[in-house]
């Protein structure tokens, strides 16, 4: 299985896409089209790069993320700490559901994500890149990255809940 294009066309820049187009655009077919789900779950899985797993799964979540975290904390800050504190941005409204749903505080996606934002960043800075390996290479790599991850933030928050 092939990856699909990541950059709109030249033509197009993607702060002027709306939702409609952006989700198309990240998934191929229209918002809510037959197999949509489908799709984004492949694309995402089996993406090259951790990056591009979080440029493909859930695209309008990543649409309004990068619209109004990302691209205004970037316009300050250098890319790399812009992504992070979006990631970070994207754990705490995680929370925020979370503890309006509980009723008690939860503090446990924005550690997590922030460990996933590192790997972001570490992967581009370096220039990993798995084009080459087969599809289910690279969905393994990026589920260990998103269990690893979650792993960590589970030792994490216990050791917090000790102290």
């Amino acid at each position: 299985m092939t990856e699909p294009h990541s950059a709109p066309p030249a033509s197009i820049s993607r702060q002027s896409l709306t939702l409609a187009q952006y989700v198309e655009y990240r998934n191929g077919v229209p918002l809510g089209a037959p197999g949509s789900l489908q799709i984004m779950l492949n694309r995402s899985l089996g993406a090259s790069t951790f990056k591009r797993f979080w440029q493909y799964w859930n695209p309008i979540w990543g649409y309004a993320l990068g619209r109004y975290i990302f691209a205004p904390i970037k316009r300050f800050l250098p890319a790399g700490i812009a992504l992070i504190l979006t990631f970070i941005a994207s754990g705490a409204l995680h929370d925020l559901a979370t503890t309006l749903v509980r009723g008690s505080l939860a503090f446990f996606f924005t550690p997590w994500f922030f460990l996933m934002s590192l790997i972001v960043v570490v992967e581009y800075t370096l220039g990993i890149d798995r084009s080459d390996q087969p599809f289910w290479a690279r969905v393994a790599i990026n589920l260990t990255y998103i269990v690893g991850c979650l792993l960590l933030t589970i030792l994490i928050t216990q050791a917090m809940n000790r102290a």
